[in-house]
């Protein structure tokens, strides 16, 4: 079983970082959605850094942009309440395919589906699900392909540089074909990466209807409970995690549970019984991966959250 934690602010320090390889973190993801891989230098330099000092080694895993959707920059924290009325493009930046595609009466889910407008007209859009919408955060607008390339620019130019900083496992978001993970392994062979592990996200329709078609492409496929939940109705995610698990247990493909396996832990320094739950029933099912996210890079108990998901694992495999 293999145990990753997300780097972030919460967890950056060679201190920290020295704790979570002690408690049996064996690797960490970098997300590259919101900033290149190079200005995380200091981040890098300080898990290599904890590396020497425990005499562990860990996983680096860069996740890249791909063709997922994303708000841009706000100039400060947007107040979304039920009812309001807001302009993509105005009031929320994004991109000219996004308002392009836009129909009236389409969903748009923003944030992991944390809140959700409604298209009036436009750019126009009623907000029937509230929060607190910040910068680059994701928007899925539900039953649209943008067509985008598998790989954006920035993506290639991380990729680029990633062996110089270690990198040995790359994660493609949003894989719809075959066609998307020849064209990332095509880039990472150019990029001295040839031998790095790849990582295949299951986030919306698309993946999930081709994965027996694109499976045999990676190395690891992930079950990213974020996207794939929005793009989604929600109460089908649990079947389509399970239906993933099962094929990828036929195929004899590890797999990769990520998205609030602890998600209390935030703020919190004990999980909940639902939590431990789902952490058990992920490994009965045959994950040979567990994956944390805001616990690490952003939570008050980064240490104590990857400590829960080892010790909820372990015990878990003891009966499977």
């Amino acid at each position: 079983m293999r145990y990753y934690a997300t780097l972030g602010p919460a967890c950056c320090q060679a201190s920290t970082l020295c704790a979570l390889l002690r408690r049996g973190v064996t690797g960490f993801r970098l997300n590259l959605s919101h900033t290149p891989l190079a200005a995380r230098q200091d981040w890098i330099a300080a898990l290599h850094d904890a590396e020497r000092q425990t005499g562990l080694s860990a996983q680096l895993m860069i996740d890249l942009r791909g063709p997922e959707v994303r708000i841009g920059a706000l100039p400060a924290p947007l107040p979304l309440a039920e009812g309001d009325t807001v302009t993509l493009g105005v009031d929320i930046p994004v991109e000219a395919d996004v308002l392009a595609a836009l129909r009236p009466g389409m969903t748009l889910l923003l944030d992991d589906g944390v809140m959700a407008l409604t298209v009036l007209d436009g750019g126009v859009c009623r907000v029937t699900r509230g929060g607190t919408l910040t910068s680059h955060k994701s928007l899925t607008p539900e039953g649209v392909d943008l067509h985008r390339p598998a790989l954006c620019p920035a993506d290639l130019n991380d990729l680029a540089q990633a062996a110089s900083f270690g990198v040995s496992a790359v994660m493609q978001p949003f894989v719809r074909s075959a066609d998307d993970l020849c064209a990332v392994r095509a880039a990472m062979a150019d990029s001295g990466l040839a031998h790095a592990e790849l990582f295949a996200k299951v986030e919306n329709r698309a993946g999930l209807d081709a994965l027996p078609d694109w499976m045999d492409l990676c190395d690891v496929v992930t079950i990213a409970r974020g996207d794939l939940g929005s793009s989604l109705p929600l109460e089908q995610l649990p079947a389509a995690q399970k239906h993933i698990a099962a094929l990828c247990r036929s195929r004899r493909k590890p797999f990769l549970v990520v998205t609030q396996l602890l998600h209390s832990m935030i703020d919190h320094p004990a999980p909940t019984r639902a939590e431990v739950l789902d952490i058990y029933n992920a490994v009965l099912d045959g994950a040979d991966c567990l994956m944390l996210t805001g616990e690490t890079a952003q939570g008050r108990y980064p240490a104590e959250a990857s400590a829960w998901l080892i010790r909820v694992a372990r015990e878990a495999e003891k009966t499977r």
